[in-house]
């Protein structure tokens, strides 16, 4: 018993003597992650510090490749197909990598994501290469990704650190990926159909498929909401009459519940223009 004791004692000693303590990362986790339209994008990496270091000529060469960041490969994961400067790329995730220039560098999303450092980086994964100017900013002590200057239609893949900023365009089809939406909620309620429609609208689609989602709900439950939207694409299809007699329904049947009557104001003016 004793021997057992001793054994398992001294195994706790040595445990405890091999523990890692939980300390700081001089590279931490990062993650940015920003929805753009209908799509999602996310980037996961580590980020390093400079540290008093002298980074981009010093640290990290000029002209060599570099996995842009610490640890493990930076991952960036597309939900839906986008266009990456001019290059198509399929949703699902990837890694990237960089060559840092003077005044240009090359930006280069790879499909092997599961990789760390530069030793097994195969250019015959590259999916795309794409060369873009650097632009000199305040010192940034922590590298950092970011989604910038975006819209329901693109915007820019943004990279930080130093002293240093490069942005990398990108689209996304918002208005092809709406509609794919639009015509799998076919058969919904009226104001999936209503939804659907106003959306078509706002965003210049084909009207006359709008006539028909706006026909729908109004078929299912008529109100002053579908009926103004019926309203507005009648008159963009140039179907003038027919949108004033569709706005004066709208009128109607908005005064019979006032309270939630919101685009009042909008109807009236249209009412008044429209003559």
């Amino acid at each position: 018993m004793k021997k057992l004791f001793l054994s398992v004692l001294s195994f706790s000693l040595i445990s405890a003597a091999t523990a890692q303590p939980d300390l700081p990362a001089p590279s931490p986790k990062a993650m940015v992650m920003q929805t753009v339209g209908l799509t999602d994008i996310t980037i996961e990496y580590s980020s390093p510090a400079v540290n008093g270091r002298t980074i981009f000529g010093g640290l990290v060469p000029y002209d060599s490749l570099w996995r842009t960041g610490a640890n493990a490969a930076t991952k960036i994961t597309f939900s839906e197909d986008v266009k990456v400067g001019s290059s198509d790329v399929k949703a699902g995730t990837y890694s990237i990598f960089t060559i840092p220039g003077k005044t240009e560098w090359t930006f280069i999303i790879n499909s092997d994501y599961a990789q760390s450092g530069t030793s097994k980086y195969d250019k015959a994964k590259d999916v795309l290469r794409l060369t873009v100017k650097s632009e000199t900013i305040a010192s940034k002590e922590r590298m950092a990704f970011s989604i910038t200057n975006f819209s329901e239609a693109g915007g820019n893949i943004t990279l930080e650190w130093s002293t240093v900023q490069i942005n990398v365009p990108f689209t996304v089809s918002t208005a092809a990926q709406a509609q794919r939406n639009i015509d799998r909620a076919v058969g919904g309620t009226w104001r999936v159909y209503a939804q659907s429609a106003r959306y078509m609208l706002e965003h210049d689609g084909d009207m006359n498929k709008a006539l028909e989602l706006i026909n729908q709900s109004v078929s299912l439950s008529e109100g002053w909401y579908n009926t103004w939207i019926k309203a507005q694409i009648l008159h963009k299809l140039g179907k003038k009459k027919e949108a004033l007699a569709a706005a004066n329904r709208a009128y109607e049947l908005g005064n019979k519940t006032p309270e939630g009557f919101f685009y009042k104001s909008q109807v009236e003016k249209a009412l008044n223009d429209w003559k």
